[in-house]
């Protein structure tokens, strides 16, 4: 079995101060959420082994933050920052995704962003949970995680329609769940 995870960078402020949407940087919510939702990660194993960030501002802190926030839980996985995630469509997700069958984690966290990463939730989802499949319908928020599982041992058998949704969680649903 493979495990997928992805997370969509947190929330950010409007136009980054260079004018380049790649510097957006997190803000005061984003930061938060980051924290949180790799506070979460980092008490529900099994843990990535390699992680996939977007070179983008916002990937990359939502990344930092959210491994602070996991070491005190689990054990570091190798991160690469890969260009080809920002603006990425689902089948160029898809693609590097598989290319993972490189250093073949068991499980791979992916930092991305919309509409890419949502729109590869909604097609790698063949079954799952009812659940977590209807919350995910309309969007990926800020700072979700969605893990999906694959009945393969390899990379390259990872496709559209073939993922197992096994959670979908973002800050917006832990804090409904928590009841603050």
């Amino acid at each position: 079995m493979r495990r997928l995870m992805l997370l969509r960078h947190a929330k950010t402020e409007s136009n980054a101060p260079s004018g380049q949407d790649q510097d957006r940087r997190l803000d005061d919510r984003g930061r938060h959420d980051a924290a949180t939702i790799g506070d979460w990660i980092g008490r529900h194993p099994p843990f990535p082994d390699l992680v996939l960030v977007s070179p983008a501002v916002r990937a990359l802190q939502t990344w930092e933050i959210a491994r602070e926030a996991m070491k005190h839980h689990a054990r570091q996985p190798q991160v690469e920052f890969l260009p080809e995630l920002y603006g990425a469509d689902p089948a160029q997700l898809l693609q590097t995704i598989r290319m993972a069958s490189v250093n073949d984690p068991r499980r791979l966290l992916v930092v991305g962003h919309n509409p890419g990463m949502h729109e590869l939730a909604l097609t790698l989802t063949g079954s799952g949970d009812a659940a977590a499949k209807k919350a995910l319908e309309h969007n990926l928020p800020t700072a979700g995680f969605a893990i999906f599982d694959f009945a393969t041992d390899d990379w390259n058998d990872v496709a559209f329609r073939r993922g197992k949704l096994v959670l979908f969680i973002s800050p917006k649903l832990l804090k409904r769940i928590s009841g603050d």
